[in-house]
C-alpha cells in the first residue's frame, strides 16, 4: 500500500486541528488536545468532534459498536489481510500496544478491514490467531459493509480508506493510529509504521487512562 501524499495529508490535518483547538487545551503539556473540528453551542458548551455511531462484527463473529467502546480508551486503524506493504508493519507495531495494555479492561483495539467482501469474520479470525491474539477480548478486527467503513474511516476517524484500483492491492489507505479517548474524542493520530511514533503513542495511552 502506498503512502503518497497520505502522510503529508495527515500532517497537515493534524496541524490544521491542532491550530483550532481552544486556547485551554493548550495549557498543559500533559493534556492532549481533542482534534478535529469543534463549535460553541446555543448553550456556549464547547462541542467537539465525536466519532460517529457505528456497528461492525469482529472475528468471533459478535457485533462491536460505540457501546462496546463507551468509557473506553481506544486505538483504531484501517488495513486488510491481503496488504502487500504497510499493514504488516502496522500490525507489528500494534502488537507492540497491545503488549502494552492488552490486560487493561478499560484499553481497546479496533482494526478495520477495508477489504471486508474478502475479509470475512472467519479469515479475521485467521489472521488474528496467526498474529498470536487468541480472542477478541481487547483487539478487535472488524468488518462490515464497505461503504460505512470507508465512510467512518474518512469522516470520524479522518483519516484514509477506500477503494482505488491504481494501488497495490486494490485498496488505498493511511498507516495512521487514531487514539480516541472515553467520550470517543480523537486525542491523538500517529504513524503506525514508524517505532517512534508508536513509541509516543504508548507513553500518550495513560494520560488518558489515568494510569
Amino acid at each position: 500500500m502506498k503512502i503518497k501524499g497520505i502522510g503529508i495529508l495527515a500532517l497537515v490535518s493534524v496541524w490544521i486541528f491542532w491550530q483550532c483547538k481552544p486556547a485551554s487545551e493548550e495549557s498543559s503539556q500533559e493534556v492532549l488536545p481533542k482534534l478535529g473540528n469543534w463549535h460553541v453551542d446555543d448553550a456556549g458548551d464547547t462541542v467537539y468532534h465525536q466519532i460517529a455511531e457505528f456497528a461492525f462484527i469482529n472475528q468471533e463473529g459478535d457485533t462491536i459498536s460505540n457501546q462496546d467502546v463507551k468509557g473506553k480508551v481506544y486505538v483504531a486503524d484501517f488495513f486488510f489481510t491481503s496488504c502487500p506493504t504497510i499493514c504488516p508493519i502496522m500490525k507489528k507495531e500494534m502488537l507492540r500496544v497491545h503488549e502494552a495494555f492488552g490486560d487493561n479492561p478499560d484499553f481497546k483495539i479496533l482494526s478495520h478491514s477495508i477489504d471486508p467482501t474478502y475479509d470475512t469474520q472467519e479469515v479475521l479470525k485467521d489472521y488474528a490467531k496467526k498474529l498470536g491474539i487468541e480472542n477478541a477480548k481487547t483487539w478487535n478486527f472488524l468488518t462490515g459493509e464497505p461503504q460505512k467503513i470507508y465512510e467512518i474511516g474518512q469522516t470520524s476517524y479522518l483519516t484514509t480508506a477506500m477503494e482505488d484500483q491504481n494501488e497495490p492491492g486494490g485498496f488505498l489507505h493511511s498507516g495512521a493510529f487514531v487514539l480516541v479517548d472515553q467520550e470517543g474524542h480523537i486525542r491523538g493520530v500517529y504513524d503506525g509504521t514508524k517505532s517512534d511514533q508508536v513509541d509516543n503513542l504508548i507513553k500518550d495511552i495513560p494520560k488518558l487512562l489515568g494510569s
